[in-house]
């Protein structure tokens, strides 16, 4: 039980330092200091600072998608219900580059690439296991290859303006630009038979 509680010590304090300073900037002396052990205790639950990122990156996420599927209005009709899926997707996507990675990092370190692409391909098998909880009825091959296809296509829609955005207003444009113009006829070519 003790090692637990070391554990969560240590993602508490990389969780903090990470959204005050971003992944770049935080060492691992400093999340060893913040949680009160020594830096090689890190390293005896953690292979490496990125694997402590990786760990809180898919606690929360795990925790989103979930929040995510509960919340969204079963009233909605499926390509609605889908399209609220898909941009809440979007956005958590986003928050988590932003307030846990740091852009400067994601846009300049050559392991940020391979990284976010890890953490996208689980994101995306994340969501798949979800999407199949909740579209229960229609579980061929083909709606499963479609829904894919619908995810695939708006991460990397959304991973682009965002890596070439300039300003958090510029995000806000591209992903009501995104949510209007182009998510509707992805959302609709993943529905129809």
């Amino acid at each position: 039980m003790e090692a637990d509680k070391i554990k969560d010590s240590i993602k508490r304090a990389a969780q903090d330092l990470f959204r005050k300073f971003g992944y770049h900037k935080t060492s691992v002396n400093e999340i060893a200091k913040r949680a009160k052990i020594a830096k090689a205790t890190i390293y005896k639950y953690f292979d490496s600072k990125e694997h402590v990122l990786h760990t809180l990156l898919m606690d929360y996420i795990r925790v989103s998608v979930d929040d995510l599927i509960l919340s969204n209005t079963p009233e909605m009709d499926e390509e609605a219900h889908l399209g609220n899926l898909i941009m809440k997707t979007c956005r958590l996507s986003y928050t988590v580059c932003n307030e846990f990675i740091g852009w400067d990092f994601i846009r300049e370190s050559a392991n940020s690439q391979d990284f976010l692409k890890n953490l996208s391909n689980e994101l995306e098998d994340l969501l798949m296991a979800s999407f199949s909880r909740i579209t229960a009825i229609r579980k061929t091959d083909n709606y499963q290859q479609r829904m894919r296809f619908l995810i695939k296509c708006s991460k990397s829609i959304v991973f682009s303006f965002a890596f070439t955005s300039v300003s958090d207003s510029d995000v806000r444009k591209n992903f009501v630009s995104f949510q209007k113009e182009i998510l509707p006829y992805l959302v609709k070519a993943a529905i129809t038979i």
